[in-house]
């Protein structure tokens, strides 16, 4: 059996290879929306007395939020000394797992269309190279639920960490009868929203790949190829 390098790009004129190279552009969607995220939300603090107080709360990916200072040092916010001050919550496992999972697709991907268009050959005369390909697709497509959906809640659980509720429960003086506290101007999060789109996005298309890598397997040429069964009669070959 050859193994040697032959360039051949039919297979992405195919579902098998074409799915893939969807994959590809897909994963990099996703971990490109999540992983280059950076967001300001400012809270505004109105005084009993007329004097208002402005804060900056910066974000970004991975999401650490319990060392995201919105109060550094010692200072005095509506005549009240007030301390260091963190927001509150944490998403780094959920916003870092999603992450993760999409750079392994991405490189798995270009490693698949790789042997697709040099190695088909190779590929389809081997028993263990399909067999692994959907092997592994199927891992990926339940990887791919599991964390687009820890990221959906990740990405809930920092949305209530940084809007007014959240900010002003980090603040003993938005508790105050006299003090309002409000987020003025908001972080864009679309492209947050767009990576959970994307993370669902790549379980289905994951999942309809496997089915073409599926045909590619001795399971599925072994299930088409069964002989006959007892009750039905064998044709004689013409002479």
């Amino acid at each position: 059996m050859m193994t040697g390098f032959r360039l051949n790009l039919s297979p992405l004129k195919e579902p098998l290879g074409f799915v893939k190279l969807v994959e590809w552009l897909t994963a990099i969607f996703a971990f490109g929306s999540c992983g280059g995220f950076s967001g300001r939300n400012i809270l505004s603090i109105f005084c009993g007395d007329g004097k208002n107080e402005t804060l900056n709360a910066d974000f970004h990916y991975p999401f650490r939020l319990s060392q995201v200072p919105l109060i550094e040092g010692n200072t005095t916010i509506c005549n009240q000394s007030v301390t260091t001050t963190h927001i509150v919550g944490d998403s780094t496992s959920a916003a870092e797992f999603f992450v993760g999972i999409a750079v392994v697709c991405f490189l798995y991907s270009m490693v698949a269309l790789l042997v697709y268009l040099g190695y088909m050959h190779v590929y389809k005369d081997s028993d263990f190279g399909p067999i692994f390909d959907f092997v592994l697709t199927a891992v990926l497509v339940f990887l791919w639920l599991v964390c687009s959906s820890a990221w959906a809640k990740g990405l809930q659980n920092v949305k209530d960490a940084t809007n007014t509720d959240g900010l002003s429960a980090t603040l003993a003086q938005c508790k105050g009868g006299n003090v309002t506290c409000e987020v003025t101007e908001f972080a864009n999060m679309r492209t947050l929203n767009i990576s959970v789109v994307f993370g669902y996005l790549n379980m289905f298309v994951w999942a309809g790949n496997a089915w073409f890598v599926y045909k590619e397997t001795r399971w599925h040429s072994q299930k088409f190829s069964s002989p006959s069964g007892p009750g039905r009669q064998q044709v004689p070959a013409p002479i």
